[in-house]
């Protein structure tokens, strides 16, 4: 993702670094969370072998969506590959997204 944010799924080293770092901390599978003040569920997956990580989000109650691949290259870098939408809203989403937090079951 080498440049500046575009259709063409490109953002400098500094964003990539940023979206990658909250993609990381997103758990695998369904989490419920807000972005833009809004709720959302996200599921992500990723590959055994760490090269894949898909992710589709939906707007609950609404008709927004979130969805895409980012593939990580050999040696060093990834190719994110937004699904019908523009990289700067994967992007935009993936930074703005902020996950539910679990409250601890209460002590019996």
């Amino acid at each position: 993702m080498p440049g500046t944010v575009n259709a063409g799924g490109n953002a400098p080293p500094l964003i990539q670094a940023t979206f990658e770092d909250a993609l990381a901390k997103l758990p695998d599978g369904y989490v419920d969370g807000h972005f833009g003040n809004r709720p959302w569920g996200v599921t992500v997956k990723r590959s055994e072998d760490g090269k894949r990580i898909w992710l589709y989000g939906e707007e609950l109650g609404g008709t927004d969506i979130v969805s895409f691949n980012l593939y990580r290259l050999a040696g060093s870098g990834s190719i994110l590959r937004p699904c019908e939408m523009s990289s700067a809203k994967v992007i935009e989403f993936i930074l703005g997204f902020e996950p539910s937090v679990k409250k601890p079951p209460s002590p019996p």
